[in-house]
């Protein structure tokens, strides 16, 4: 970590830990840069903004232009956190879905800024889990690895290839945020609910195995923390153990799963185990896809007609959300929370992403992933994070819970 980060995150600690959620807009960055909500991740020192750029659109729906726009944008508005993936972009069902091309976009924007800059970002990446004959796992060589293509597993050899090939191609020393993006054991991910016991797989390579393949990239200065994704309580909780026995429970920062007001199974256990463990989330998809950003009436944009349309172009994608197939109740619990947003004065996109930052768990030691195919999109939805304290009225927290209590998670499979 470079020195200066280093000081500036030391003398955030204590501040941010005091102040109330989201009312924070300090200079955190060796150049002075405003980092706009600035808070702790988890119970570490690593100080990142309120929201987080996700960038899993960038070489496929965006390319290396719109990035570079979206990513000067983003830090002129106070973030300096920034989310990619080596499986990134998606859908892998793209014509042009390389593996690895996101991170080397952002590798390119890394480079161009140069090292002073870099430092002032938080760079945050994930490894891919559980993937047989993985196109992925073949992109982590030069050439890839094909016929056949390795699996994706989450041995230690795996994790410190895909870590090498993640700095690699972001042109970067050290990734300051690795995360796993899903387990290699069998777990209901994306969208499923109910665990299958005839899912299961023998020879899951064991979380001790996957942590200290961290801690070594760790103390080799290559990874600066850690975090998990799609994860489970009994995950959590088996990731806590390793760390601890590992020496590096401080290094324990994130979990990245699924949550918006059509999926809050975040709420119940995961909420419990992760504030006891003092782990914050990074929520994904909090606009369901676009589905709640109210740009969709039966089945179509209202807003734009562009074949570049998530939904449009790529129907097969995010079907749960897509309101071409969408669930009635998905469909109807969208339009009720565009009718709330509509009478408290939002945007339906507004209420979406109030909601996610008032979550106790975001708040405090998390930060909110958005995203964004058009420059018009990312404005409106980074616009919430000015640094100001944030006024979530508690008649619209019961309207929005009423809609929730009528039906649970519409967009979850059972």
């Amino acid at each position: 970590m470079p020195l200066a980060s280093a000081a500036s995150a030391a003398l955030l600690s204590c501040s941010v830990a005091t102040a109330p959620p989201g009312a924070l807009a300090l200079s955190a960055t060796p150049a002075g840069i405003a980092v706009a909500g600035a808070r702790c991740l988890g119970g570490t020192d690593l100080v990142v903004s309120e929201a987080c750029l996700g960038t899993m659109t960038y070489g496929v729906q965006n390319d290396e232009a719109d990035a570079f726009r979206q990513l000067d944008y983003a830090r002129k508005k106070g973030c300096n956190f920034v989310d990619t993936a080596e499986l990134y972009p998606v859908p892998l069902t793209a014509k042009e879905w390389r593996a690895g091309a996101t991170e080397d976009i952002l590798g390119s924007y890394l480079d161009r800024i140069g090292p002073q800059q870099r430092d002032d970002l938080v760079v945050a990446t994930k490894v891919c889990g559980y993937f047989p004959n993985s196109p992925v796992a073949a992109a982590r060589y030069e050439p890839p690895r094909t016929d056949p293509a390795p699996d994706g597993r989450l041995d230690a050899q795996s994790v410190r290839d895909a870590c090498h090939a993640s700095l690699r191609r972001l042109r970067t020393d050290r990734i300051d945020l690795l995360q796993v993006h899903w387990p290699d054991r069998y777990i209901p991910v994306f969208g499923n609910l109910n665990f299958r016991h005839e899912m299961k797989r023998d020879g899951d390579v064991p979380i001790m195995e996957t942590a200290a393949a961290l801690r070594d990239l760790i103390e080799e200065g290559k990874v600066r923390y850690i975090g998990i994704s799609n994860e489970s309580s009994l995950g959590v909780c088996e990731w806590v153990n390793a760390c601890e026995k590992l020496g590096i429970r401080d290094k324990l920062a994130t979990i990245q799963n699924s949550y918006s007001l059509l999926d809050r199974r975040f709420d119940s256990e995961l909420a419990e185990t992760c504030d006891y463990h003092d782990i914050g989330l990074l929520p994904w998809s909090v606009l369901a896809g676009g589905l709640l950003s109210g740009k969709y009436v039966d089945g179509q944009s209202r807003i734009s007609t562009s074949a570049n349309d998530r939904f449009t172009r790529f129907p097969e994608y995010m079907q749960r959300w897509s309101p071409k197939s969408a669930t009635s109740a998905t469909l109807a619990a969208t339009d009720r929370y565009a009718k709330i947003a509509e009478e408290a004065g939002m945007t339906p996109s507004e209420l979406a992403i109030a909601f996610v930052r008032s979550r106790r768990f975001v708040a405090d030691n998390g930060s909110v992933i958005v995203g964004s195919t058009t420059m018009e999109q990312l404005e409106e939805n980074l616009a919430p994070f000015d640094g100001r304290p944030m006024a979530f009225d508690e008649s619209l927290l019961e309207a929005i819970d009423e809609v929730h209590m009528s039906c649970r998670d519409p967009c979850c499979a059972l």
